[in-house]
Order: C-alpha cells, then sequence, then structure tokens
C-alpha cells in the first residue's frame, strides 16, 4: 500500500533572518522559528501520524523536538521509509532542496524548472510514496 507523506520544511533560523545559507551548518532557530515549530505540532498533532522523521541538521531536529517533545528521527531512504510505514502515514521535517527532490521524485516536476522558480512555503506539501 502506498505511504502518504506529509512534508514540512524546518522551522526558521536566525541565518534565514539574516539572509545567510546556512548549508551543512546546524543553524539555530529564532524566536519566531521556535513559535513556527510549536504551531507546527498544533497543526499536525492528531493527524493520523504513523512516524516523524527529520534531517539530521540540528535546525530540523530543533523543528521537531519543540514540535513534538523529542519525537524524530534520522531520515531512512524512501524505499525504507515505504517498507516500514506501508499503509502509513509519515512527517518529514527537513529543507527546502529536500522538498524540491520530492517533487521531483514524487510529483513529476522537472528540477530545473523547481531550481528557476521555486514553491512557495506551505504549511505541509503532500506526497504519496508508492
Amino acid at each position: 500500500m502506498p505511504v502518504r507523506i506529509v512534508y514540512e520544511s524546518h522551522a526558521t533560523t536566525t541565518d534565514n533572518e539574516a539572509g545567510i545559507a546556512t548549508g551543512w551548518l546546524p543553524g539555530r532557530l529564532s524566536p519566531t522559528g521556535r513559535r513556527q515549530a510549536a504551531e507546527l505540532g498544533d497543526r499536525r498533532r492528531g493527524t493520523g501520524l504513523d512516524a516523524v522523521y527529520t534531517s539530521d541538521l540540528a535546525r530540523a531536529v530543533e523543528t521537531a523536538r519543540l514540535a513534538f517533545a523529542g519525537a524524530g528521527s534520522p531520515v531512512l531512504r524512501l524505499r525504507d521509509v515505504a517498507a516500514e510505514w506501508d499503509g502509513g502515514q509519515v512527517l518529514l521535517i527537513a529543507h527546502s532542496a529536500n522538498r524540491w527532490s520530492l517533487d521531483c521524485l514524487l510529483a513529476g516536476a522537472r528540477l530545473e524548472s523547481v531550481v528557476a522558480d521555486p514553491p512557495p512555503w506551505q504549511p505541509g506539501t503532500f506526497y504519496t510514496l508508492p
């Protein structure tokens, strides 16, 4: 059975607010980001999530921790998620580039188009993993 993926970007960091791309550095959530993480928890709690996975970078882990009181495990390969959560619903908390990858892999977007015209932020993007 397919797995439903709910994708959320990590909350706003101090680097985001300063216009700095954090890249592979851990980053720290700003006060706005901590509020956004709490809102994420409110928005997703009770929606039938079977698991929460995060990027291993600190800003994504902190988002998950604040949203779900410590929940979150490093992201597995998609095929592992499909095997473990067959028919389930998982939340992924990561970064914009990861969302672009899912747009290409699971929604048929062309990478050139996504990079040239990135999709706007939204509270949750839904994918189906066959």
